[in-house]
């Protein structure tokens, strides 16, 4: 395993990859395969890996119990683990204390290493952590020692929001946006990445792969990568792993793994990481890709499930990874996903609930019916 700085307001290398917990691995019957889960993290452990990361929502509450279990046995003291206080559900001022309290609960633990506000947008800046004095809250909470590092992640739609919020507060220690090579300027962008990075905070990189698209890249890209003069035994997970690696400024990247496999390709793609890894004939592979990827894309959905379950049936991530694949593959099985879906396109009522949850800030019943029409 590779290691890294963490800014400078955080004495602590951290590992090159650090381990999501938000895309454990399913029984058939549906229910999160917590048994292989706890393998995962666990092999993750045993091979460097000294992060990992969960969230309240994720597994519908499941995935703090799995990481608390997963930490037992001795492998608490290998590991720091990052959870993220759930700002959106917050009504009241005393919400904070009443959800990190919970969370202590369901990971069995007295202190959590670094704690995140989860999702922070303008509106969830202005409203629910300046309203109700949250980082005072957390302020205290790092007193008591129920809290180490303090930072957030971010979802809104670009850099001037971002900035305000690294702006907002003089104590933050580390930060989390979403970026991969078709993500450049979206969101906080590379430019956040290098303003949070100037201002000493760690930088935490979500979503590398983009929700898993990047892994499975349709026929156009492969073959870009296929008949690159460098390195083309390199998978697809590894160029874009690599693409974020070499920049200076990423303290680690976050993957949500989902099988033991992704797990042990991971560990051997972080443990030949490096800053600066990438030639100029490197980067040309990937300005080639991100142009041919521009004309496939036709929704930036990560499948990230934060806009589940709809009121109304609709299976959003599925609709938009259908639509994606009339652009990028052949649209005959685009058709087939899309026809074998319970909950299409058609049934949105329009009601967007989904669309204030959304971090890509896509306007999805618009989409929806969009995309009813397509099909």
């Amino acid at each position: 395993m590779e290691y890294r700085k963490f800014g400078s307001k955080v004495d602590y290398k951290v590992s090159a990859l650090g381990f999501g917990s938000m895309r454990f691995p399913y029984l058939p019957d549906g229910q999160v395969d917590e048994a292989e889960a706890i393998r995962m993290v666990r092999h993750a452990i045993d091979n460097g890996v000294n992060y990992v990361d969960t969230a309240y929502m994720y597994h519908n509450g499941l995935s703090e119990v799995i990481v608390g279990k997963a930490l037992k046995e001795g492998y608490r003291a290998k590991t720091k683990v990052a959870t993220k206080a759930p700002v959106f559900y917050m009504k009241k001022a005393d919400d904070f204390e009443i959800f990190l309290e919970e969370q202590l609960g369901r990971l069995d633990d007295h202190f959590i290493d670094f704690y995140l506000l989860h999702a922070l947008n303008k509106e969830r800046w202005e409203k629910i952590v300046l309203k109700y004095d949250v980082l005072k809250k957390m302020e205290r909470a790092k007193k008591e020692g129920k809290i180490g590092s303090i930072g957030f992640s971010y979802h809104d739609s670009d850099f001037t929001r971002f900035k305000e919020i690294i702006d907002g507060y003089d104590s933050w220690d580390f930060c989390q946006i979403q970026l991969n090579y078709l993500d450049m300027e979206n969101q906080a962008g590379v430019e956040g990445l290098r303003y949070a990075a100037s201002k000493g905070l760690g930088v935490i990189i979500m979503e590398p792969l983009l929700g898993g698209s990047l892994a499975n890249p349709p026929e156009a890209v492969e073959s870009i990568f296929e008949m690159a003069e460098v390195h083309s035994e390199r998978t697809p997970v590894e160029w874009a792993l690599d693409f974020l690696w070499d920049m200076p400024e990423v303290s680690l990247l976050l993957s949500g793994m989902s099988s033991m496999e992704q797990t042990k390709d991971n560990l051997l793609y972080a443990g030949r990481s490096k800053v600066n890894m990438l030639s100029e004939q490197e980067k040309a592979v990937i300005s080639r890709v991100q142009e041919t990827y521009k004309d496939l894309v036709l929704v930036p959905c990560t499948k990230c499930q934060y806009c589940m379950p709809c009121p109304f049936g609709v299976e959003i991530p599925q609709v938009f990874e259908a639509y994606n694949k009339s652009a990028s593959y052949t649209k005959g099985e685009a058709a087939s996903l899309y026809k074998n879906l319970t909950g299409k396109a058609d049934q949105c009522a329009v009601c967007r609930k989904c669309e204030k949850m959304c971090p890509q800030k896509i306007e999805i019943s618009s989409k929806m019916k969009e995309i009813a029409t397509f099909f």
